[in-house]
């Protein structure tokens, strides 16, 4: 079979003119990047259409580090619903350079369900990524300059919390110092970098709702606290309407196409293990405008981005899923069931059997927010009839449909048995009213305790000093009715990467909470989770080349 960018390039893309107008868009509000990707304005969001449609949610087990399709399945479920004669369009976030050129060499899909121009969108895309990155950075460089320039007037801040971000994975970038030298070179002080997808700018475009929302969101970002313990803002800083001019563009939703030429939207791209990981608002909105079904994907596994899903972006934007798919893999079962992962690949009914307590885990934790759940196995070409057939029997003795994706071979025809399922399951039983894990009113402790108790199967949740010092501060300043997004391996329930499986009555350790006021969310630090990855041993820069003019090595 052809490499996924060997695919991706034998496909001939539709002009994104012709592609805005299949669905009707109008031609004015739809700018162009080139021939075959667009900017769509947000005030074609059309809410009354948006209630209409039947939404539905792409999530996973929990995966391998080969990850787990679901951004594959969630476009060969579009490609298939097309297939069928259903309105559909998908909704991804955008791929990070840090993964791009470290582990994973692309995130557009793959085979014959991708999006498309996937090396453009795998790479610069239309700047959304830059203008993140850089309206972050500026902000520290104006209070950074802020601090300098009236020192002498006796303005300090006790703690800076705003830090620094870029789109690669730099661990040496992870604590650094800054001011060195003269001084005219700044006050001295220490600061650090943390990755573009976990920037709170990032969460920031993902979450707001217009130009205004972004506004009022970037004035209302802590930076750190006065000598007095007052909370000093991007509004106490005067410069909002200097970091929104930076994010104008950025905010539209970017229009592309799969690799059958359907519409699907690719906006936004804040990772589940250190954010809460769902693409945009404003692109989930727009595709549910113009199509009957909206596919959307989570990152990571359900424990991550489903929970912040629901309990975030679907709280904050009133969205309710129709239909939740959680997708399996004969290979992540069977690592769950204990084999190595260098040999997952070969049968082993025994291991697979033992690692559906992970999908079974996930099942139930799915069912607690009221949501209807059908399993995708997505499909591996060294899996087994039999293998496929336990699942799919689990799966019947529990009620819960099941159906085999193979959109990576097939396209959209390898995805129909799963479309045909998920339309079905929709007619006859979409999810009801969405159940909260927790309640705006709930303190912090009780939201982190519910969460990690009932989703995760934690039993002794701690805090260390510093989290107990941030808590209280979290009442003081108001912000305990935020939903708390937490930052931990994505691996495991737990915070132990090697706890594989479902777990069960292990310690959930807090290292910290990071007040992101403008997101309105509150970022639990568990375990050893970094919010600025390194580089593996040998990374995907190593193969990603350009031979006679065409760029290699996405995949």
């Amino acid at each position: 079979m052809k490499s996924d960018i060997e695919i991706a390039r034998s496909i001939e893309l539709r002009k994104i003119k012709e592609l805005a107008k299949s669905v009707n868009m109008p031609e004015d509000k739809v700018t162009h990047y080139g021939r075959h990707i667009a900017k769509v304005d947000i005030d074609l969001i059309d809410e009354e259409k948006v209630k209409k449609n039947n939404l539905i949610l792409v999530t996973a087990i929990t995966p391998t580090k080969a990850g787990i399709g679901k951004t594959t399945v969630s476009v060969g479920l579009a490609l298939g619903m097309n297939k069928i004669g259903k309105n559909a369009i998908v909704a991804l976030r955008e791929p990070s350079l840090g993964p791009c050129f470290g582990m994973k060499g692309g995130a557009a899909g793959g085979g014959y369900a991708q999006v498309l121009p996937m090396e453009k969108i795998n790479l610069h895309f239309t700047g959304d990524f830059h203008a993140i990155t850089t309206a972050n950075n500026m902000i520290s460089a104006l209070l950074d300059n802020y601090i300098y320039q009236h020192r002498d007037n006796g303005f300090g801040l006790k703690e800076i919390l705003w830090r620094r971000v870029l789109d690669i994975n730099d661990r040496s970038l992870r604590y650094i110092v800054t001011g060195l030298g003269p001084k005219t070179n700044g006050v001295t002080q220490e600061s650090g970098f943390d990755i573009t997808p976990a920037s709170e700018i990032m969460a920031i475009l993902c979450l707001a709702k217009d130009e205004e929302d972004l506004r009022r969101r970037i004035e209302n970002i802590l930076l750190g606290y006065t000598y007095d313990n007052k909370p000093f803002t991007v509004k106490n800083l005067g410069v909002a309407g200097a970091i929104i001019t930076l994010l104008k563009d950025a905010l539209s939703p970017n229009l592309v196409q799969t690799t059958e030429n359907t519409p699907a939207f690719v906006h936004g791209g804040p990772f589940a293990n250190i954010a809460h990981g769902c693409n945009s608002i404003l692109s989930t909105k727009l595709a549910m405008t113009f199509s009957d079904y909206t596919i959307t994907e989570a990152g990571f596994g359900a424990d991550l981005g489903a929970e912040k899903f629901y309990n975030i972006k679907c709280r904050k934007a009133g969205l309710n899923p129709k239909l939740t798919v959680l997708v399996v893999t004969a290979r992540a079962l069977k690592m769950h069931g204990g084999v190595s992962q260098d040999i997952i690949s070969e049968p082993n009914l025994e291991a697979l059997k033992e690692g559906v307590a992970n999908m079974d885990k996930h099942l139930k934790n799915l069912a607690s927010f009221g949501q209807t759940v059908v399993v995708a196995f997505n499909r591996y070409g060294d899996d087994t009839e039999e293998e496929i057939n336990f699942v799919r029997e689990h799966c019947a003795a529990q009620g819960i449909g099941f159906a085999v994706n193979n959109a990576f071979v097939e396209g959209g025809a390898g995805a129909i048995e799963l479309a045909n399922l998920v339309v079905k399951a929709i007619d006859e039983n979409p999810s009801k009213e969405m159940n909260f894990t927790y309640t705006d009113e709930d303190d912090v402790k009780t939201k982190i305790t519910k969460v990690t108790q009932n989703l995760y199967g934690a039993n002794l949740i701690t805090f260390s000093p510093t989290a107990k010092k941030k808590l209280a501060m979290i009442e003081e300043l108001g912000y305990s009715h935020f939903p708390i997004c937490i930052a931990k391996t994505q691996y495991s329930f737990s915070t132990n990467a090697k706890l594989i499986n479902a777990p069960s009555g292990f310690d959930f350790h807090v290292q910290d909470i990071v007040i992101n006021a403008g997101a309105e969310m509150l970022v639990v630090i568990s375990g050893e989770i970094m919010r600025m990855p390194g580089l593996p041993a040998k990374p995907q820069a190593l193969y990603i080349d350009i031979v006679n003019g065409e760029i290699e090595g996405l995949s």
